[in-house]
This record gives C-alpha cells, structure tokens and sequence, in this order.
C-alpha cells in the first residue's frame, strides 16, 4: 500500500476493509528515511506540556508526506492530551500548521473545539526553543474510608452509591433524557435528586465523586454530550460548574472530584485488577477511553481517543461531528460494526436506530451467520494494528476492553484476531501487554462505586 509516496507494508489486512493502512504502520514507514529533526509541543492547561521530538524529510518533493505526518500527530497530541497553543521548530511546517489549523482551515473544527474548551485563543508558535513535556498527574481515586457517594452520569440514565468504608449500602439507577433537554435545571434538579437519594442511606456525607462523559478541566464541564441541546449562554452560566454547584449547593464545604468517565472506568479496572497502568477501552455509542498511570493516577489528559486517527488510507471513513477521516470512533464503536455490514453483505433496515443495528448483527453472529464473523474478525484486525499504537503513545501494561461491541460471540473473536494480529506483526507488544474483559470484580466495584472512591478526605 503506498500513501504520499510511502510504501506501508502490512500482513493482516482487515478482510471487510482491504484499504486500511494502519497509521502506525505509515509512521514507521514515513520515518525510514526522515533525516531531519523538528520538535513540537503543545500548550494545556496551568502550563502543562506535551511534546514530542521526531523527523520529517523536509525536502520539496516529500512535503506531502511531511505535512500530513505532522497533520495527524498534531491532532493525536491534541485529542490525547488537549491543549491550546502549538510551538513547533520548522518554518514550513509552522506555515502549514498556521493555514491548516485555523478558520476556513482543513482543521478547523480541531482549531474552534480547542479554543472553547480551554477558553483561549487557539495558538501556533514557530520557535527554536520548543518547550519540554511537563504533565501534573494526579493521585486521585481508591479511597474507601468514610461516608461517600459515587454519582455516574450517563446519556440515558444516571446511577449512584451510598459508600461506607469501602462497602455499598445503597445503589440507585434512574431513567432520564439529558441529551434532549435544553433547560440546564433538568441536569441540575436530577444531580441533586441523585445525591439526596443516597445521602438518606448514611449518617454523613463526607465526600461525592462524580463520573461523566465529557471534558472536565479543574472540575468544570468544558464539554460534554449530556448538555447537547443546552443554549451557549445558557451553557456558560449553568452547565460549567454544575457538578461545582450541585456538591456545594446540597453538603455544603465538602471534598469533591469531577472526573471523565473513561477515566473512571480505568480505575475501575485498577481496583479489579489489583494493579496500576491500565488503559481502559470501550467499544459502545463510540469509542470512549481512559487511562491510569503506572503510580495509579489520574493524568488529567483528554483521552478522546474517538478522535485519534488510527487509519492513514485517503479512502477511510468520515465521522460527521468533527468533519476528519480515519479516527477511532468509526473503528471501534457501533459505527465501525454498521460501516462493515453491507459490505459483508447484511442488510441493516435504515429505519432502526444505531443501537438496534448493532443488535441485528449481534444475534446473527449468536446464530453462527459467517457474515457477521467478517464483521468482529476485521474489527479484530483493527484493534490489534491500533493497540500496537496506543502502546506506543500510552506504554500502557493493561488493557480493559469494555462496552456492547465487545458482548457475546462478536466480542469474543474479535478479541481473538485482535491477539493474533499482535501476535504476529507485533510479538513485542504482545509480550509486554495484558488484554482484559470486565470480570465480577469489576462488575462489583462498578462505575459509581469506583467515582465515589474519587476524593481524598481531609
């Protein structure tokens, strides 16, 4: 396969999907014979850094080749760690960063989304003297002791737990619409009714951990899928420091901790496995990540792997929300499971919903259809090419894979061709990586549980 005049080789091709070029397989390729050294590093939040020393070809016939490398490690750096100002150490490419990164630009969707989450203007800096990385992870979550609650915010219902001393004495799980409700008092009203209801099940409350879906930055909703329908303004004065509120508003001067939901699902896994360094991963509406490092902390990065791109091919899919190609929310999520039926010759029924569509596939791989086998086994395929990736970015030991996509048999040999891919392009990462499913330990510990463990108590 060749892509800008990169020849990628590659041995497991996805059967349903035979352009796929696995964007870690062009970037080794592109840097074969990439001689000259330019640094990049991206600005975050309270001076945190991300940065990265690595090669282009810089010479006019490769340019290309060269801008679209630093296209999609620009964007992976952005969608992992976040991050408002670029500084970068080559003339041409701050050239390329500054038409492309911008309005009217190829990336501006990347370019508005950054800038309004982090309430600066969107920044790119041609510098000889790129800073370092500088990250300020966090040591947050498996604290047991005392009165908690936990509260899991999810798009169509909203859990919560009563803690004491690491044992759960009252769950609780309530239908609602967040997603399409424009008055933030609805979201409001139905937080607080949550902790209230598991407040009534303890002496005390002595801390609230709080897990959603959405970018949290110092405990403030930047953005988030639960507030959809919320007006601008309506976001900027109720929906920011909501969770801030509903906590102050209801206990008072309590501790509390506002974290993204991947990120809970990893310590989840962390408190499951007994162990730290634990990239968790779930494959359901989209794709959804988190991460804890190898001490056990939280790293405050975005973690949005939904948007990271994981295939260099000019033909890959195109997601609808962010306007690009080839990033892992078609891959790995109940898209990639819609995209790749038809083409093994399903016929899903277009008046169904997402959700159903995937049940379609689901109980024909239960009836041993060979159809759907196609299906999971290029899914399979994807992920062991994209793990081999996010090793590379992550140095991660675990690997929790979650959500419906990975459910019955489906799952099951789409775990199966994601080891073998491993196995045998990457014996390395094979060796040095453990995949893991939700066992009852995780089952027990759960979302809300795990987001009660959240705050440290004074």
């Amino acid at each position: 396969m060749e892509r800008y005049g990169i020849s990628v080789n590659i041995d497991h091709v996805p059967a349903l999907d035979p352009e796929f070029i696995p964007i870690f397989k062009f970037n080794e390729a592109f840097l074969k014979d990439a001689k000259k050294p330019i640094s990049i590093a991206v600005e975050r939040a309270d001076g945190q850094m991300a940065a990265c020393h690595t090669f282009i070809h810089g010479t006019p016939d490769m340019a290309d080749a060269d801008h679209y490398y630093v296209n999609r490690l620009v964007k992976t750096i952005l969608w992992m760690k976040g991050g408002f100002k670029i500084y970068v150490s080559d003339q041409d490419v701050y050239d390329y960063l500054n038409r492309t990164f911008c309005a009217g630009g190829e990336q501006e969707f990347d370019w508005d989304y950054f800038a309004n989450i982090f309430e600066r203007p969107f920044e790119i800096v041609c510098t000889d003297q790129v800073p370092e990385a500088l990250d300020a992870p966090k040591a947050i979550g498996g604290h047991l002791d005392g009165c908690r609650i936990g509260f899991d915010a999810g798009g169509s219902d909203r859990k919560v737990s009563a803690v004491i001393d690491g044992e759960t004495v009252f769950s609780e799980e309530v239908v609602w619409f967040p997603k399409i409700n424009s008055d933030p008092d609805y979201h409001y009203d139905g937080i607080v009714s949550a902790l209230k209801s598991a407040a009534e099940h303890m002496p005390r409350v002595d801390s609230v951990g709080v897990s959603s879906a959405g970018i949290f930055i110092n405990n403030r909703t930047m953005n988030a899928s639960l507030f959809l329908k919320v007006p601008k303004d309506l976001y900027d004065a109720k929906v920011k420091d909501i969770y801030i509120r509903a906590v102050h508003d209801t206990f008072g001067d309590i501790p509390y901790a506002v974290v993204n939901d991947g990120d809970v699902s990893a310590l989840a896994g962390t408190m499951s496995l007994k162990s730290n360094n634990v990239l968790g991963m779930a494959m359901g509406t989209s794709e959804a990540a988190g991460y804890v490092d190898a001490e056990g902390r939280i790293t405050g990065w975005l973690n949005e792997l939904a948007f990271v791109p994981v295939d260099a091919a000019a033909t890959a899919m195109r997601d609808e929300w962010s306007g690009d190609i080839g990033c892992g929310v078609k891959y790995f999520s109940q898209d990639g499971v819609i995209k790749l039926a038809p083409r093994a010759g399903i016929t899903l029924d277009e008046s169904l919903s997402p959700a159903e569509k995937l049940k379609v596939v689901q109980k024909l791989m239960e009836e041993g259809d060979a159809r759907a086998a196609q299906v999971y086994d290029s899914i399979g395929v994807y992920l062991g090419h994209t793990l081999a990736y996010y090793f590379d970015l992550y140095g991660f030991r675990y690997v929790l894979l979650l959500g419906r996509v990975m459910s019955g048999k489906g799952g099951d040999l789409l775990l199966e061709s994601c080891k073998k891919v491993l196995a045998e392009e990457y014996p390395e990462v094979a060796k040095a990586i453990e995949l893991a499913l939700p066992d009852e330990q995780f089952r027990r510990v759960g979302q809300s549980m795990a987001a009660a463990s959240l705050p440290a108590i004074q």
